[in-house]
């Protein structure tokens, strides 16, 4: 019996705290070598004693061996929802990310940063179980797709890796199948849809150092203590906000809908006023003709 489904804290935070899990999910995931992570990933919680929900993100300073040998540093931002509602949390995350600095060959040096995001629900308009969102660089003047890489501009940009649990298929051929089975939101053994049975039969070291932390959080009194608690926790807080915050998003959304309509009917004015000006310009310039051949 394992926890499948990765939206809760402790049993995610139980899995990176392993260096070698950590280095397993994400250089699969990105599909790179990660030659090391940080041993303790940094955690950034929000607790509110009267709503008692404890929600937190993980960060780790990764060390990639690139496909043409050098060594690169990222920070890897990941990041966890089980609700739409959650998007704000994640556009403010990622600001404060973006001041901070790390020590590359012994000068302190703003890192690049990878998001990776862990969802619960479904994204409606894409079916895929692991999206990447990657960049490439382009000259406007001649099309041409440019191969060269800028510091300045990586470190203002970055991937995003978006992970939907409950699109997870049964592949289970490649090393990103292996470790998605894991996660696979299906054979539950509870109504919760908290723990399953993992069915597979694996040789994998990594996969096998996932599965036995998944089924100590799962069957260790004192770690299903935590986890319990954490899933009463998110329970209430569902019960308490959970509308007021679908009600929230779904305010924003009219609002930036009615922004867009006025920018649109902003910029179809402006139009129609420079048609009318070129027209008038045109006819002027007409009687000028007309008035010279006179």
């Amino acid at each position: 019996m394992i926890i499948a489904n990765p939206i809760y804290d402790l049993a995610f935070k139980r899995l990176m705290e392993s260096e070698r899990v950590a280095k397993f999910f994400i250089g699969t995931l990105l599909g790179q070598t990660i030659e090391a992570v940080t041993t303790a990933p940094q955690e950034f919680s929000h607790y509110n004693k009267d709503e008692r929900l404890a929600v937190f993100r993980l960060d780790f300073v990764a060390t990639i061996l690139t496909a043409s040998g050098e060594h690169k540093k990222v920070l890897i931002e990941m990041q966890k929802a089980k609700e739409l509602t959650d998007l704000m949390r994640f556009r403010g995350y990622l600001g404060e990310q973006y001041k901070k600095a790390d020590m590359v060959n012994d000068r302190r040096e703003v890192l690049p940063i990878t998001s990776i995001y862990v969802l619960g629900f479904n994204l409606p308009e894409i079916d895929s179980a692991c999206i990447k969102i990657g960049r490439e660089y382009t000259d406007m003047i001649t099309q041409q797709t440019i191969a060269e890489r800028s510091r300045f501009i990586e470190c203002l940009t970055h991937d995003s890796y978006v992970v939907q649990t409950r699109r997870i298929s049964q592949r289970y051929q490649t090393q990103l199948d292996k470790l998605m089975s894991v996660f696979a939101q299906e054979n539950f053994t509870d109504d919760k849809e908290v723990t399953k049975q993992y069915t597979h039969e694996t040789d994998d070291v990594d996969i096998k150092a996932i599965v036995d932390i998944l089924h100590h959080v799962g069957t260790d009194p004192a770690e299903r203590k935590e986890l319990d608690n954490e899933i009463e926790w998110r329970r209430t807080y569902e019960e308490w906000f959970g509308d007021r915050d679908r009600q929230i998003i779904e305010k924003d959304k009219k609002i930036e809908e009615k922004e867009q309509a006025l920018a649109a009917e902003k910029e179809k004015k402006a139009a129609a006023l420079a048609a009318k000006d070129a027209a008038l310009a045109r006819i002027a310039e007409l009687e000028k003709q007309l008035l010279s051949k006179q």
